[in-house]
């Protein structure tokens, strides 16, 4: 039997489609209507419409207000689980375990997940005080410092996807008005230094994991507490100069490029 037949003779025609569909939105900037797609495939509009239903409940593809289909950021979550990520939390952790411990301070690697921002590695403060979370906790896209800078290190596209994949798996999401000028100063200074808007008292200082495109791939984040009867505890605008430089030591060891250098006077 030659190489063609044994092809055809183990094809899957309904997986073959999904396939080209997927790759044709992925090699263009923008959507295209269930027409422009049937076209570019050399078929007609009802051969795909049951497979683009089925890929946008399967959250793959997104339909836009004006009937266009685009990608959503799933398969880019998908190419980042795994194997990749336990390698990122497994080279991460000496670096982690370093800030924390110059730091006095707890601190936790974040990333962008389906929607979710979920924490993926956490150390804890070598003191007896220290603000915490458990790995694996989904944490706020709009109103935390690793949900900034995730936000803030993506193209406008990209941010919009990760936008509406949020508010399409969370309940009860409303982007603020000032985000947009929020996150603007997050990346022109490098860093995001908020107070929590979970728990009084604590300043969340994050920075960008950049990859090689220079997007974060993850967010690294001290939930800083004012240390108290403690003098050789570093501040806050030391503090973030120690987690802007344990940032860029991630990511320089995934490849990728370096974070802005922090201007602490905007603290």
């Amino acid at each position: 039997m030659s190489d063609i037949e044994d092809n055809d003779r183990y094809r899957a025609p309904a997986l073959d489609k999904g396939l080209d569909i997927l790759e044709l939105l992925a090699s263009i900037d923008g959507g295209l209507t269930q027409a422009e797609i049937a076209k570019s495939l050399g078929r007609t509009p009802n051969e795909f419409y049951r497979m683009l239903d089925r890929l946008v409940r399967r959250g793959y593809v997104a339909r836009t207000a004006d009937d266009r289909y685009e990608l959503t950021l799933r398969l880019f979550a998908l190419a980042h689980q795994h194997a990749p990520l336990r390698r990122l939390v497994s080279q991460a952790m000496p670096i982690l375990r370093s800030l924390s411990a110059s730091t006095l301070q707890a601190c936790h690697l974040a990333v962008f997940d389906r929607g979710h921002v979920i924490i993926i590695a956490q150390i804890d403060s070598p003191g007896y005080w220290g603000l915490s979370i458990r790995v694996g906790a989904r944490v706020g896209l709009f109103n935390t410092g690793s949900g900034h800078v995730l936000l803030a290190f993506r193209s406008a596209e990209e941010r919009a996807l990760m936008v509406a994949e949020y508010e399409r798996v969370v309940d009860d999401t409303e982007e603020p008005d000032n985000i947009a000028q929020r996150l603007a100063q997050v990346r022109a200074r490098g860093f995001e230094a908020m107070p929590s808007r979970q728990t009084a008292g604590v300043h969340n200082l994050s920075a960008p994991v950049l990859g090689p495109d220079g997007n974060a791939i993850a967010a690294l984040t001290v939930p800083y507490l004012a240390p108290l009867n403690q003098p050789f505890a570093p501040d806050m605008p030391e503090t973030i100069r120690l987690v802007m430089e344990a940032a860029r030591q991630l990511s320089e060891m995934v490849g990728g490029r370096e974070s802005i250098a922090p201007q602490l006077q905007h603290v």
